[in-house]
């Protein structure tokens, strides 16, 4: 068992009974998604995968396995998994790319093309035809989270893997929902960061240019979590459709720039000394930039765009 595997089997055990997103309770769960963010940002991305996936089988009314679960969705143009009819199954023939938790898990929800659509599999990891390919992932940061390709040779899968209807997967409420816990890792990422800072400037208060900084990112973390936590209680409330999509886009876009801003800060308020010397700093600093670009940039920027003139 590695070490980040370790971590992240006792972050779920401290976090305990952790509430379905959208059943009165999403704001202490993006609170404990954000506590985890603030510590270890690789075990919380691993820690939200389990709870995705989990908060997913829910939303199917189908039971969730035991041990580790995570979703495996990216679907780039390189990374193409089939699912082709074998009798009453199926076989996922295929690269998938950005499998986080690959080695570490014990079941994952994959996302394949399929003749009648787009499917969700339940894939169990100990699966004949599985395959962990490690050699791609150059990146420092989140390197802890063992995000690699899987490499699928006709694994084999009864019918019952398949988890909801043709397009299920990216057409429910859940998706949505899960994308803003993405963001509330990421603004657990920023308040580690501001925490870093705060630790420095007590150090130096005679700093005025640290103190700024502090203030600025105290500032912008308290945005974030206003932002994060109206989201949550919208959700609580029942929305949906066009305007839970417009929500989810807006805060992943608002805590993805203002996280970016709160680490500069951070960075420059901390300088070399807390760069280099302070562990937990130099592996956040590796860490969150790596973590914000599941926010597609101007991708994602213009289709949030996009969907401010179609209310208008």
């Amino acid at each position: 068992m590695t070490m980040t595997q370790q971590r992240l089997l006792h972050a779920l055990d401290d976090l305990g009974a952790v509430p379905l997103p959208g059943a009165g309770e999403t704001a202490r769960r993006l609170r404990a998604l954000a506590d985890l963010g603030s510590g270890d940002l690789a075990v919380a991305r691993l820690v939200e995968g389990h709870l995705d996936a989990v908060a997913i089988l829910a939303e199917a009314a189908v039971p969730s396995p035991d041990g580790l679960l995570g979703v495996w969705a990216a679907d780039p143009p390189a990374g193409r998994v089939d699912a082709l009819r074998r009798g009453d199954g199926w076989a996922l023939h295929g690269t998938k790319q950005w499998c986080s938790g690959a080695g570490m898990l014990d079941h994952a929800l994959m996302t394949a093309h399929a003749a009648d659509g787009y499917r969700l599999f339940h894939l169990p990891l100990a699966s004949v035809g599985v395959g962990i390919c490690q050699q791609r992932w150059q990146a420092v940061g989140m390197r802890d989270s063992a995000t690699f390709d899987v490499v699928l040779d006709d694994a084999a899968l009864c019918g019952e893997a398949a988890v909801g209807p043709p397009g299920w997967y990216l057409q429910r409420r859940g998706f949505w929902i899960g994308g803003i816990g993405v963001a509330a890792c990421w603004y657990g990422g920023a308040v580690g960061a501001l925490r870093s800072l705060r630790d420095a400037v007590c150090q130096r208060r005679d700093d005025p240019h640290g103190v700024a900084h502090l203030g600025a990112a105290d500032a912008l973390c308290a945005a974030m979590w206003a932002v994060l936590e109206a989201a949550a209680d919208a959700i609580d409330d029942g929305l949906d459709g066009e305007d839970l999509r417009y929500r989810a886009r807006q805060v992943r876009a608002v805590v993805e720039r203002l996280a970016t801003d709160v680490l500069c800060h951070a960075e420059r308020g901390i300088g070399a000394a807390g760069l280099t010397r302070d562990p937990a700093m130099a592996r956040r600093a590796a860490d969150l930039p790596v973590y914000l670009r599941q926010h597609h940039a101007e991708a994602d920027l213009a289709a949030l765009g996009a969907a401010v003139l179609k209310r208008r």
